[in-house]
């Protein structure tokens, strides 16, 4: 049920409804309840926090996510992640209501790709396919002639005829790395992820000096002198995958820290270190501001006032729903 009154320039500019809950409030009964009340679905990417991927009914990476968007009968998405994977669920389920626990839970990667400069990149060259990671806006996914994730993005360029040329945008890491897998000479947007950018080299060889039995595993958005010392690249979902069927018992993760708590469930035996960042900070490890934006009390929230909400111009919506869709296409 809808609050009366909503101040949607105030939850605009705040990112949330800043109100305030009763104590006495139990989160995450309350949360169940109006899962039911409301037929909503919770969608958390692994890098939210613990609390929330243990509420979430689907936790997963990217092109998980994206697949369970376009495959839900809830009549609202509660999008647990920042805000273009909101914004991607929205595209993909126009006649659904989606909300995100807070508005400005944005995406480094995303912003270092503005669409009036991409669009003026691509004109320069017209006879280029454009491939766009799913981390970016609608304005840019419009753009593109098909969408990836790093989990399909090797297929995906792999299904591209050699003749053709391709730009790779917004994330150059992952553009280089794909370059290498395919050999492909792509041409690339300069767009990076800070909190892949932020490992430590340094630290990072000096803990596996001090761990010589932990394999280093690392997600390919990382910089390429970090990807050289893994021994296993993938997506998050991938890294989760290679930790349960490796024999190995320990393991450095080099991506952002949130995917620990799924993976420590899937292998509770197992020792999983955070690879060390640039930063001093209390997990001494790399972890994104924005994801970690959503709260619990910010999830129960919007899901009882059902704000804020992701909306997309339909026009806009139409064009970046078909590079999505050949990208869903292709990874049946």
């Amino acid at each position: 049920m809808m609050i009366k009154n909503i101040d949607i320039k105030a939850v605009e500019k705040k990112g949330f409804l800043d109100i305030e809950i009763p104590s006495s409030v139990n989160l995450v009964e309350e949360i169940n309840r109006l899962r039911k009340e409301k037929n909503a679905v919770i969608l958390a990417h692994y890098y939210q926090e613990s609390e929330i991927q243990e509420i979430a009914d689907y936790i997963g990476d990217s092109l998980g996510l994206s697949q369970k968007a376009a495959e839900t009968d809830a009549d609202m998405i509660v999008f647990a992640g920042v805000h273009f994977m909101a914004e991607t669920a929205k595209i993909l389920n126009p006649n659904k209501k989606v909300v995100l626990p807070d508005f400005n839970a944005g995406c480094s990667l995303a912003e270092s790709c503005p669409p009036e400069e991409f669009e003026k990149f691509v004109k320069q060259h017209p006879d280029h396919v454009v491939v766009t990671y799913i981390n970016c806006s609608a304005g840019i996914k419009a753009l593109s002639d098909i969408v990836c994730t790093s989990s399909n993005a090797k297929k995906i360029i792999d299904s591209i005829p050699e003749d053709k040329p391709i730009i790779f945008a917004p994330d150059k890491n992952l553009g280089r790395y794909l370059i290498k897998e395919t050999g492909r000479d792509m041409l690339l947007w300069d767009g990076s992820c800070i909190v892949h950018e932020a490992f430590s080299i340094d630290k990072l060889l000096e803990l596996h000096k001090e761990n010589p039995d932990a394999t280093i595993i690392a997600h390919p958005e990382s910089e390429s002198h970090i990807l050289k010392t893994a021994s296993y690249i993938g997506s998050t979902s991938g890294l989760i995958n290679f930790v349960k069927n490796d024999e190995n018992n320990k393991y450095i993760v080099a991506t952002e820290a949130g995917i620990l708590h799924e993976m420590q469930k899937e292998v509770p035996e197992k020792i999983l270190i955070p690879a060390p960042s640039n930063e001093d900070n209390t997990c001494a490890c790399s972890e994104c501001g924005f994801m970690k934006m959503n709260t619990l009390q910010k999830l129960y929230v919007c899901m009882k006032y059902e704000t804020p909400e992701v909306n997309i111009n339909e026009s806009l919506r139409l064009k970046s729903l078909k590079p999505i869709e050949r990208m869903l296409e292709l990874s049946k």
